[in-house]
């Protein structure tokens, strides 16, 4: 970001300003313990809506981009696929931890029958964690940015906050390249995968070439020095 360029941040808070009302910031700390009402508008909607509400002040907190959001993001947290794979000690039958009715196994025969019927079977939230930018290359300039402020949240205070998110162009583009990502994995797990691995491969193999290239010109480059600079000739005795 430029020196002079105002952050998404400053902008939104000038904009408040402006329509009378007093921008204060904020971190949320605990999203959970908070009712919230998600406005469905834009910015200058969203002040329109306050002052409806008779809002004095707003609340704004900055956004940054994280480095995760460069990764795959199922949505499914470890005790739900636990539960959703069948690697969990509960019974779907409820008949307590001594199952008997072998509900348990009809789970695992089913998942063993797929797999030997589709060869490889995969589903999305196995490839959480994988890097996005192996399926979509135009992702890594974003990465310069991470930690730069990307958005902000505003929330109009009170018993039920109304809250809206408002985003930098440039996030907005950032976020459509993982959504594609996103819908690649999400519609053949198992072809992504293969591409993510192929451009993994790829990228290796470029580093180890421009690796030797560069140790080659260094190389080159020590031998012209020599050649331009030999060593003097001592006199005879």
């Amino acid at each position: 970001m430029a020196k002079n360029q105002k952050s998404i941040s400053d902008e939104v808070c000038a904009y408040i300003s402006k329509q009378k009302l007093l921008p204060i910031p904020v971190q949320t700390l605990n999203e959970e313990v908070e009712a919230t009402r998600y406005f469905g508008g834009d910015l200058k909607e969203f002040i329109a809506a306050a002052k409806s509400l008779n809002a004095k002040s707003i609340f704004v907190e900055t956004l940054y981009l994280e480095e995760d959001e460069f990764f795959y993001d199922s949505g499914i947290d470890d005790e739900e696929y636990l539960a959703m794979n069948g690697a969990d000690s509960s019974c779907c039958c409820c008949c307590g931890d001594d199952c008997k009715c072998g509900c348990k196994d009809d789970k695992k025969a089913s998942k063993k029958s797929k797999k030997e019927e589709d060869g490889v079977w995969l589903e999305p939230e196995d490839l959480d964690g994988l890097d996005l930018s192996l399926l979509k290359p135009e992702m890594v300039k974003y990465m310069d940015r991470i930690g730069e402020s990307c958005g902000v949240r505003l929330t109009v205070p009170g018993v039920d906050h109304l809250e809206v998110e408002i985003f930098a162009d440039w996030y907005d583009e950032f976020a459509e390249l993982v959504d594609e990502a996103s819908e690649i994995i999400e519609e053949d797990p198992v072809g992504a995968l293969e591409d993510m691995q192929a451009a993994f491969e790829k990228a290796e193999e470029e580093a180890e070439a421009a690796e030797k290239a560069a140790k080659a010109a260094d190389k080159a480059k020590g031998v012209k020095k020599i050649a331009a600079h030999p060593p003097k000739k001592t006199a005879k005795a």
